[in-house]
């Protein structure tokens, strides 16, 4: 029995442009923060999406990447990083738009931002900052878990 496969379609999506909105590095406390101590930094990251609509089924994702590296009590370095894609999305389900804005989009941004964030660190005088890998599918469902339980709340009227 021969199984008759179907052509996979691509995501209609279009990546227009990439480009940084906003960067920031901080090293507050070189050239002490630069001696080689062998302490490993103590490394706090956080990342989030934003997006907004366009004209045209056009659509601005933003990956927002902040990470603080601490020596001790001191800041080893900060950074921060808005990198943001210009996506069209065409002929696409409405139920669709939010896992593809939100998962998708930021799937195809990380890399390059992730790249970013290396090579500055680098120039600031650290090892690279290699960020792992995101799921960001796993994003996604956390973000709405915690909306639908902040919605039972409110209904309810707990806290």
């Amino acid at each position: 029995m021969s199984e008759t496969k179907q052509p996979t379609q691509a995501l209609p999506i279009t990546v227009n442009a990439q480009y940084i909105k906003d960067l920031s590095f901080e090293n507050p406390n070189a050239p002490q923060s630069l001696a080689m101590t062998g302490e490993q930094p103590h490394l706090d990251v956080h990342i989030d999406v934003q997006t907004r609509s366009g004209p045209e089924d056009s659509y601005e994702v933003t990956l927002l990447i902040k990470a603080n590296a601490k020596l001790g009590d001191k800041t080893a370095f900060l950074i921060e990083l808005a990198y943001a894609g210009l996506f069209t999305l065409k002929g696409l389900p409405k139920e669709a738009l939010q896992p593809v804005l939100l998962i998708e989009a930021p799937r195809i941004l990380f890399p390059f931002a992730r790249n970013i964030i290396a090579d500055v660190t680098r120039d600031g005088g650290f090892a690279p900052l290699m960020i792992n890998p995101i799921d960001f599918a796993d994003m996604f469902r956390r973000h709405f878990v915690k909306a639908e339980d902040a919605s039972v709340s409110q209904q309810t009227g707990t806290a």
